[in-house]
């Protein structure tokens, strides 16, 4: 949650709090909230979310749900990692909120600009940029147009704290 549509983290914990979510944990100004519940309908989560949102904060933002066993995969599968030669500083994961159709994914899975590149797995897309994320032209823009999906970017190192964090609850 950046650039126009900022909320407080500490807000948004409490606002979290008050809708009934427990353990709740926040990780830096990205919207990234880590909490407990015992229901395990992704989808209701994030429509419950959505709303809570919209009815607190007068905002319409998009929201993605990940379930522990889901983040656990995504750090096992990467399928950068473990190639010689590359800098974790530079790997990325952008969540998806959905899996693309094939003919979408088809159309853009040799791709490769100025030495980045990505490989999608189901809702999940692993990304190598050498030159720095924020120089790259493969970002959440690009998988939202080519792919008419919901996008969502984190560093490496985020994804492996909010699984630290997930495993503390």
């Amino acid at each position: 949650m950046s650039g126009k549509n900022l909320i407080k983290m500490a807000a948004l914990k409490e606002a979290f709090e008050k809708a009934g979510f427990k353990n709740i944990r926040i990780y830096i100004q990205s919207g990234n909230v880590v909490f407990e519940d015992k229901s395990k309908n992704e989808e209701d989560l994030k429509k419950k979310i959505e709303k809570l949102i919209a009815d607190t904060y007068e905002l319409k933002v998009p929201v993605l749900v990940r379930n522990l066993e889901y983040w656990n995969w995504v750090i096992e599968n990467n399928p950068f990692i473990s190639q010689q030669d590359i800098d974790p500083s530079r790997l990325h994961v952008t969540f998806l909120s959905e899996e693309p159709e094939n003919e979408k994914l088809e159309k853009i899975k040799d791709l490769t600009l100025d030495n980045d590149r990505f490989i999608v797995i189901g809702k999940t897309v692993y990304l190598h940029t050498p030159n720095g994320y924020g120089n790259s032209k493969i970002n959440n823009s690009f998988f939202e147009n080519k792919l008419k999906v919901t996008a969502t970017t984190r560093n490496w190192k985020t994804v492996n704290e909010l699984k630290r964090i997930s495993d503390s609850i």
